[in-house]
């Protein structure tokens, strides 16, 4: 799989942030250009679940995470939620890939349906229409049929439904551990190399040490 080197990803308001925070932290440590969009609603589940305070002025949010990461000149852009014209709202110049992380079942909703309401929903239907790598990570439980649905239909697209569903055969020890489980397999799927955890039977540890 050839490696994602400007992805697209989209934050909202499901509940596991982190993975998403994770996820970009990996990226842009990794070279990755990133365009970043945050939901209203990730906003709010920012400041339940984790430390990170997420301003809604793309500027802003840009030093914040500068702050928190490093700075990483070029490799990060933060674009408003109706910024009709970001990159990544056309198909003249879309990403190589696109991830939600998290993503709510509204999201998904939306995107299955091909609505364009916000420049994240655009980004998705830009990301399917020109045939490249739309990666969504569902956290919800239990799923309703609706929801069983909204993914059969953007598998069926081409898209990748990754729920943000841990492991534990690789025994984490803490919350990060859990959390690098997830990121990890969405990294593959970009061709991002990470050393989050080894690949299956190549940790040295016997099984518990597979990805």
């Amino acid at each position: 799989m050839s490696r994602a080197s400007r992805v697209v990803l989209g934050l909202t308001g499901a509940s596991g942030l982190q993975y998403g925070l994770r996820l970009l932290e990996c990226l842009l440590a990794d070279g990755v250009e990133v365009q970043l969009v945050v939901s209203r609603a990730a906003q709010m589940v920012a400041a339940l679940e984790t430390d990170w305070r997420l301003p809604s002025r793309p500027a802003e949010l840009e030093a914040v995470i500068g702050e928190r990461l490093g700075p990483f000149p070029g490799r990060l852009r933060v674009f408003g939620r109706e910024d009709w014209t970001a990159p990544p709202a056309s198909g003249s110049n879309p990403p190589d890939a696109m991830v939600i992380c998290p993503c709510t079942t509204g999201t998904l909703a939306a995107v299955a349906s091909g609505l364009s309401d916000s420049l994240l929903e655009r980004a998705a239907d830009v990301v399917l229409k020109e045939r490249r790598r739309l990666i969504v990570v569902p956290r919800e439980t239990p799923f309703s049929e609706i929801h069983l649905e909204h993914m059969l239909r953007l598998t069926r697209m081409g898209a990748v439904v990754l729920p943000a569903n841990p492991g534990f055969y690789h025994r984490p020890q803490d919350i990060d551990g859990v959390v690098d489980f997830v990121v990890a397999r969405i990294l593959d799927q970009l061709g991002v190399d990470h050393a989050l955890m080894a690949p299956w039977g190549e940790g040295g540890d016997g099984p518990g040490a597979g990805g």
